[in-house]
């Protein structure tokens, strides 16, 4: 791939790019505003945008702000997001507002995958806004491993939990004091089967910790050195149950049960886990085929 393909404004939905013509100079909020765009990446615009923004040569103040938020809440990740999120934070300190107000709204809900999604993506946002943030990355990551520990959500595991170590490593980049994002980090590493680096990095917290945390975290190193882990790695068990989720949605009750069993025989990776929603599917599936005793036993377990 050359630098004229890598360089390509991101394909989203409902977003068209402008290129504004020379000399093109933002303007805005009664002249608080004056940003020229050379050098600049095309300007995201909405669809329903567009059609103004060649009729009149440019895009306006308002055009501007609805397309860069919308491209950015859409893909934080796309080309020249650190350029449409400086011109936001510059000129558009309403939109960061709302963009704050967004992510406090989702936190004071019950949220399902879609809304975790939504809250990666605002707060990826928070990160092109205030990169030094350590705090930023730490709740991206803790968002990712809810969402790859969910049964709902559970076939996009593989991506959230090494989604989390990189932002997870970020953080500690930023802050290599902060305890609790070096024992989450130790947490995805041990989740991802990489025992004998999560029982290093939580041997480097143990002085930081009080007396029952402490406990705790020697007792999972001791556990790694002892040999006493789950047969394979964790994250393969919950790769594991997303197929069994999706055997009970198919219809095939037996299968998906066959499945659960198997991975709840690991007790280590059972107690381990905590497995509610697993034996209140795996109760479920027994009672669809017709084992009601196994069925209340699995449902008193969730």
């Amino acid at each position: 791939m050359n630098n004229k393909q890598l360089s390509q404004p991101t394909t989203m939905e409902g977003i068209i790019y402008f290129t504004p013509p020379d000399g093109y100079l933002l303007c805005g909020r009664d002249g608080r505003v004056e940003i020229p765009w050379a050098g600049k990446p095309p300007v995201p615009l909405l669809e329903e945008d567009f059609a103004t923004a060649e009729a009149s040569g440019a895009p306006d103040y308002d055009m501007v702000g609805r397309g860069i938020y919308q491209a950015l809440r859409l893909n934080p990740d796309c080309v020249g997001a650190a350029v449409y999120a400086a011109v936001l934070k510059e000129a558009y300190p309403h939109i960061v507002s709302d963009l704050g107000g967004q992510i406090i709204m989702l936190d004071a809900k019950e949220v399902d995958a879609p809304y975790l999604d939504r809250k990666i993506n605002f707060l990826k946002i928070m990160v092109l806004l205030d990169p030094d943030n350590a705090g930023l990355p730490l709740e991206i990551a803790r968002t990712y491993i809810d969402k790859g520990s969910r049964l709902s959500s559970m076939q996009h595991a593989v991506s959230c939990w090494y989604a989390a170590e990189k932002q997870l490593k970020m953080s500690l980049e930023l802050n290599p004091g902060d305890i609790h994002a070096a024992y989450e980090y130790g947490e995805t590493l041990y989740v991802l089967g990489r025992y004998e680096q999560a029982a290093e990095a939580w041997s480097e917290l143990i002085d930081l910790l009080g007396p029952a945390e402490r406990a705790r975290v020697e007792a999972r190193i001791a556990g790694i050195l002892a040999g006493k882990v789950p047969m394979v790695p964790p994250l393969d068990y919950l790769t594991a149950l997303a197929v069994a989720v999706e055997q009970h949605h198919s219809g095939f009750s037996d299968d998906a049960a066959a499945i659960i069993t198997d991975v709840l025989s690991d007790k280590i990776f059972a107690d381990q886990f905590p497995l509610n929603e697993v034996y209140s599917l795996l109760g479920t599936c027994y009672q669809e085929i017709g084992l009601m005793d196994e069925a209340a036993e699995a449902f008193k377990r969730s």
